[in-house]
C-alpha cells in the first residue's frame, strides 16, 4: 500500500504528462506482478464493489477522531471530499503496516460480507495503522469513488516502457470482462491466448473537435462526413456464434438489448461492427432521454422492448472474415460495410448504416451540419478517406464538428461547494426560468444544473454574492435571493416527467455571465419548451 500511496500522491502532484508517465513506468517496474495487476484495475475503473456505506464510515471516522458530529460534517462540507475529510481528522499514530495493496484490495472485498462490527473493528485498526496520505488512498479504495487524473492511455504507455510490450496491443489486451481478483499479470498482460479472443472488444479510436476554421482541413473531397448520433458508442462481435456488445466504457451489455440477437446467424462470424444504439420509438431516431429508460435496467420488459426499442446505427467494420481490417482505409472498410448492409436490409433486423455524405465543398459540409437536429445528431463527423482504425484519441484523422449548443437565459436559485481545488466555494449551481402558476402569477421553477463555464475570478465573486444572499440552508445546498442570470448552454432537449419543469436538458453549461441583464430578463419554461424539435 504504501507504494501505491506514494504513486498517486505523485500522480496527483502534477499535471504534466511525462512526470505521471514516468512515475507510473518506475512502479510498474518496482513492484509485485499481482500490485501491479490491482493497479491496472483501479486506473482501468475495475474497483472492488464499495463494502461499507459512506453513512457508517462517517459515523465510525467521527468516533475514532472523538469530535462532535457537526463538526465532522462542516469540515467535509469545506474539504468536499469524504476520503480526504477521513484523512485529516483521523489522529495519525506511531503504527504502520506493510501490507501490500493485493492484501488491502482483497480484505475490502472479503468485508462485505462482514457484520457491522467487524466492518468498524477493521477500519478503525487500519485507518491508525496508516499516515495521512495512506489513509487517504486506503479510504478511497473503501469508497468505490477512486478518481485521479490519469486516462487508461496513459496508464497503457507507461507500462508499455515498463514491460517492453506494445502499446497498441497492451490497449487491446486490456479490453474486456478481465477479473484483477481471478487473473495474473502473467496472464493478463505478457501471455497470448485464443480463448481471449472469442469476446474480446477493439479499442475504440476517438475524434477531436474542429479547431478553428473546418476549411483549413485541406480538399473536402479527400473527407467523409456522416452524422455524429447521439447515443451509446459501441462494438458488436459476432464470433462462432455468439454475440457481444461493448460499450465505450468497456461494459459489456450483451443482454441490455435483445433486439441486437436476432443478428446471429445472418451477420457474418468474425464481424466487429463498431456502431451507435439509438433508441428508436415508433420507427424515428429519439433523443438521448429515450435512451435512458434502457440504460441501466437489469431487465427488459416485454411491454419496454415495444415502446421503446433501440437500433444499431453502424459506422465502421472493425473485422471482417475474422480478420482486423482496422489497418485498411476507412473508405475501404466503409466499402465492406456497406457491402454486409446490403446483403442483410431486407431480414428486417435493427441495423442501419451511418451513411457517408458526398459532398463538393466546405460550404456544403457546413450547410449538413444545420440539418443536424432535424437528424436526430449532434453534429458531423469528418474522417479522411485514408485514415486507419487507430487506439483512443489521436488528432489528424478524424474530427467532430458538433453544433453550437442551444442556450437561454436563466436565474440562479441554488448552489452547493464545489469538489477538489473548488471545495470552498460555491460553483455547484442550480438555475430556474420563469413559469406561470395556477394562479397567474410567475414564478422560477428550476430545471437544469450546472458547475463549469466561469472562470476562477467569476467563480469567486459569485461565491461572494452567495455567502452574503443565503435564504436558507438544507444540508449543503444553499437557496440563493434570485438576482443573478446566466447564459446556460446544452446538447439537446426533451420533454420529461421526472422534472418539475417538464423538460430534461442535455449537458448543460454555463455559457456567460449575464450582468447585463436583471432576472426579470430571463427565458420562461415555454421558450424552452420551444426548442424542442
Amino acid at each position: 500500500m504504501k507504494n501505491f500511496a506514494n504513486l498517486i500522491k505523485a500522480l496527483d502532484s502534477s499535471n504534466k504528462t511525462t512526470v505521471k508517465v514516468d512515475a507510473l513506468t518506475e512502479y510498474f517496474k518496482n513492484v509485485s506482478p499481482e500490485d501491479k495487476v490491482w493497479t491496472i484495475a483501479i486506473l482501468s475503473h475495475r474497483r472492488p464493489p464499495r463494502p461499507v456505506n459512506t453513512t457508517l464510515l462517517r459515523l465510525w471516522a467521527n468516533e475514532l477522531a472523538n469530535i462532535p458530529m457537526w463538526l465532522f460534517e462542516e469540515s467535509y462540507h469545506i474539504v468536499g471530499d469524504l476520503a480526504e475529510t477521513i484523512a485529516l481528522i483521523i489522529p495519525t499514530t506511531k503504527e504502520h503496516s506493510d501490507k501490500s495493496l493485493t492484501q488491502y484490495l482483497q480484505e475490502i472485498i472479503a468485508l462485505k460480507k462482514k457484520t457491522d462490527d467487524e466492518k468498524r473493528a477493521y477500519l478503525h485498526e487500519n485507518w491508525l495503522a496508516l499516515n495521512y496520505y495512506e489513509r487517504f488512498v486506503f479510504t478511497k479504495l473503501i469508497t468505490g469513488s477512486f478518481r485521479i487524473g490519469v486516462s487508461q492511455k496513459l496508464m497503457t504507455r507507461a507500462l508499455s516502457k515498463a514491460e517492453n510490450v506494445d502499446e497498441d496491443a497492451l490497449a487491446y489486451k486490456l479490453m474486456g470482462n478481465w477479473d484483477p481478483n481471478k487473473i495474473t499479470f502473467q496472464e493478463l498482460i505478457l501471455d497470448e491466448k485464443s480463448s481471449d479472443y472469442l469476446s474480446k472488444p477493439y479499442p475504440f479510436y476517438l475524434a477531436y473537435p474542429i479547431e478553428g476554421e473546418v476549411s483549413n482541413l485541406g480538399n473536402p473531397e479527400d473527407w467523409s462526413v456522416e452524422h455524429k448520433w447521439d447515443g451509446i458508442r459501441s462494438q458488436t462481435i459476432i464470433r462462432e456464434n455468439e454475440i457481444f456488445i461493448w460499450s465505450r466504457g468497456e461494459e459489456l451489455v450483451t443482454d441490455k438489448y435483445p433486439e441486437f440477437h436476432s443478428f446471429v446467424g445472418i451477420i457474418p462470424n468474425g464481424t466487429v461492427i463498431d456502431a451507435e444504439i439509438l433508441a428508436f420509438p415508433n420507427d424515428e431516431i429519439g433523443t438521448f432521454n429515450d435512451l435512458q429508460t434502457r440504460i441501466g435496467r437489469k431487465t427488459t420488459s416485454a411491454a419496454l422492448l415495444k415502446s421503446n426499442p433501440v437500433i444499431l446505427k453502424a459506422y465502421d467494420l472493425l473485422e471482417w472474415e475474422s480478420n482486423d481490417i482496422r489497418n485498411l482505409p476507412f473508405e475501404e472498410r466503409h466499402n465492406l460495410l456497406e457491402k454486409l448492409f446490403e446483403s442483410i436490409k431486407d431480414k428486417n433486423l435493427p441495423f442501419y448504416l451511418s451513411e457517408r455524405k458526398i459532398l463538393n465543398s466546405w460550404v456544403d459540409v457546413a450547410t449538413e451540419r444545420m440539418r443536424a437536429r432535424e437528424m436526430k445528431s449532434e453534429g458531423l463527423m469528418i474522417k479522411h478517406k485514408n485514415s486507419t482504425y487507430q487506439v483512443g484519441r489521436k488528432k489528424g484523422d478524424w474530427w467532430k464538428w458538433k453544433l453550437e449548443p442551444l442556450v437561454i437565459d436563466a436565474v440562479l436559485t441554488y448552489a452547493m461547494r464545489g469538489s477538489g481545488r473548488r471545495s470552498n466555494l460555491f460553483t455547484d449551481y442550480t438555475f430556474a426560468l420563469w413559469q406561470n402558476n395556477e394562479k397567474g402569477e410567475r414564478e422560477l421553477v428550476t430545471f437544469a444544473k450546472a458547475y463549469s463555464g466561469l472562470t476562477d475570478v467569476e467563480f469567486r465573486k459569485v461565491d461572494d454574492f452567495i455567502k452574503k444572499n443565503t435564504i436558507d440552508k438544507f444540508g449543503p445546498v444553499r437557496s440563493v435571493t434570485p438576482e443573478l442570470v446566466f447564459e446556460i448552454g446544452f446538447e439537446g432537449i426533451a420533454l420529461s416527467k421526472r422534472h418539475k419543469s417538464g423538460v430534461a436538458t442535455r449537458f448543460p453549461r454555463i455559457l456567460r455571465w449575464r450582468l447585463d441583464k436583471k432576472i426579470e430578463d430571463a427565458n420562461c419554461i415555454d421558450d424552452l419548451k420551444a426548442m424542442i424539435i
